[in-house]
């Protein structure tokens, strides 16, 4: 996979669509800084100097649903790579659908933006951001959200955004060559044996739907299935709160 490295940029996913059309294969997009960084929801996305902006593009062309798959193979690179770096195997979660948790607080998220014809995906940009010096301030996150943290607040360590990289990319095209050869179900489980408050009481709020009920599983699908008094049920899209 190839790299771009950017100084500054309004954000890595935008990037990656300026330059879609002209890429011959994976490329890795990282930024230096973010001068309209997002997160899902078109929320802003902080991004001071010293933390992780990045984004993979490519080029699956596959259904969309298939495509959307692709943000567990992200999520659980993410914690390879965290892993890898910090030796704290049991400081990291995984929180459905996208977020990666350090000691129960957000360290990274993730956004998957894509462009195609009908049903099918041409391009599609999956966008990182990590923590890794600096979290937003807790007066920025919506009420009864997980509070944002840092890598290096929660661990003392400085890791720069280049060598998170050197691991995340390896561990992200092991991921993408798993979910090729063999499908959803080895990423499903794995995410599944990482996964924030499984077996627990938790909230999942679509719209002006608010929903509560035991956390099951995630389905064949990638979506969210709560058990609740009227028997399971899944949840494609959602925010989650605990």
């Amino acid at each position: 996979m190839g790299r771009r490295l950017l100084d500054t940029v309004d954000s890595t996913n935008a990037e990656a669509a300026r330059m879609a059309p002209h890429l011959a294969g994976p490329l890795w997009i990282l930024a230096g800084a973010q001068t309209a960084g997002r997160g899902r929801r078109a929320r802003a996305w902080a991004s001071p100097r010293g933390n992780f902006h990045a984004t993979l593009a490519l080029q699956p062309r596959e259904p969309a649903d298939r495509v959307a798959l692709r943000s567990f193979a992200a999520a659980l690179a993410l914690r390879d790579a965290f892993v890898a770096l910090t030796d704290l195997p049991q400081s990291f979660a995984l929180k459905w659908p996208n977020d990666v948790l350090l000691n129960g607080g957000k360290v990274a998220g993730i956004l998957l933006e894509s462009s195609g014809a009908g049903q099918g995906v041409q391009h599609l940009s999956i966008g990182i951001g990590v923590n890794l010096i600096a979290a937003p301030d807790p007066s920025q996150v919506e009420p009864g959200a997980l509070q944002p943290v840092s890598l290096l607040g929660e661990t003392g360590l400085r890791i720069a955004p280049e060598t998170f990289l050197d691991a995340l990319a390896p561990a992200y095209a092991a991921w993408e060559a798993t979910f090729v050869a063999q499908g959803f179900a080895p990423l499903r489980d794995a995410w599944l044996a990482h996964a924030a408050r499984l077996g627990e009481t938790i909230t999942a709020r679509t719209g002006t739907d608010t929903r509560q009920g035991v956390f099951d599983t995630i389905d064949a699908s990638g979506a969210l299935v709560l058990r609740m008094a009227q028997g399971p049920v899944a949840i494609p899209a959602a925010e989650v709160f605990f």
